[in-house]
């Protein structure tokens, strides 16, 4: 017990820890969404993922949320949108941008997430952006756009921006958003507050979910699609969420999001480890320059 205490004090207190397990879960993510087309709906997994983590952590957090509930009231709306950008409104386009554009795309414009944190936190909130930031962000980006373009600098040229691409920008400045406004959080224990956020975003998912039905669009998922909601609900949902919200409350969003450069890299690993994808030198040579850019961008941030 005495290990284990030791061991979560030790992982609450990193940031680069939390931030790297994060994306992490947040690359296996990507992995288990495409392998989910065919197994179970878009709209529909994102209703469920909400329902398991609330059905999850609701029956332990009943006295605390009693206690949490005046503050919650006072904050309704600050809870409602930031269930809306950073859960609900990034996964609906994330899981429908993935059926309308090309994995390459997609794997770019995922890069767009720490760019936006950078940009959005010094213009609205005037969090500080040294340049050595934005030198790392930069780093990072060009090992993301090099696995999107699979090591083929020619490729980005390309590229083309259609209806998923558009949805996956607005994604990535939904989630931008939701970092940035992390900071104005009430003052409230972590698991607390995300669970407060998971209700509202399952609230906020249901129209969606009727939709999905209503448009013909719904049917049951698979056993294996079932295994994918468990496993989104678990991790890129529930672990994933509370580690990035501690991360962001030690280091500040801007310091905290230039870490989702990591996302497509640990995508790319996942997706040669459990697809059986071959791995090239841009693979090695991307994971290079995302960490490099992380390392210059941490270094940045603490001077």
């Amino acid at each position: 017990m005495t290990a284990w205490i030791r061991a979560h004090r030790a992982l609450n207190g990193s940031a680069v820890t939390l931030l790297v397990l994060t994306a992490a879960m947040w690359g296996a993510h990507g992995v288990v969404s495409r392998a989910a087309v065919g197994e179970v709906p878009p709209l529909t997994l994102v209703t469920l993922r909400w329902l398991l983590v609330c059905a999850m952590i609701l029956p332990f957090l009943r006295e605390d949320l009693r206690k949490a509930w005046p503050v919650l009231r006072t904050r309704k709306l600050y809870m409602c949108l930031m269930a809306l950008s950073g859960y609900t409104g990034f996964n609906v386009l994330f899981y429908l941008a993935g059926s309308r554009t090309s994995a390459v795309n997609l794997g770019l414009l995922q890069g767009a997430i720490p760019a936006s944190v950078l940009a959005l936190g010094a213009l609205f909130k005037g969090f500080p952006a040294r340049p050595l930031q934005f030198a790392g962000m930069a780093l990072s980006f060009c090992g993301v756009g090099l696995i999107a373009a699979q090591g083929d600098p020619l490729r980005l040229g390309a590229l083309s921006l259609n209806s998923g691409d558009a949805m996956m920008l607005v994604a990535c400045v939904l989630y931008a958003l939701y970092t940035v406004s992390l900071r104005d959080r009430p003052p409230l224990p972590p698991l607390v507050f995300f669970a407060g956020m998971a209700v509202a975003a399952f609230v906020e998912s249901l129209p969606l979910f009727a939709w999905e039905i209503a448009s013909g669009g719904f049917f049951w998922p698979s056993p294996t699609g079932w295994a994918f909601v468990l496993f989104v609900a678990l991790f890129p949902s529930l672990m994933s969420q509370i580690f990035f919200m501690r991360a962001v409350q030690l280091i500040g969003p801007g310091r905290a999001g230039i870490f989702t450069n990591l996302t497509p890299l640990f995508g790319a690993v996942f997706a040669i480890s459990l697809l059986g994808e071959p791995f090239h030198p841009y693979h090695a040579a991307a994971m290079i320059l995302g960490l490099s850019g992380i390392a210059l961008a941490e270094w940045g941030g603490r001077r």
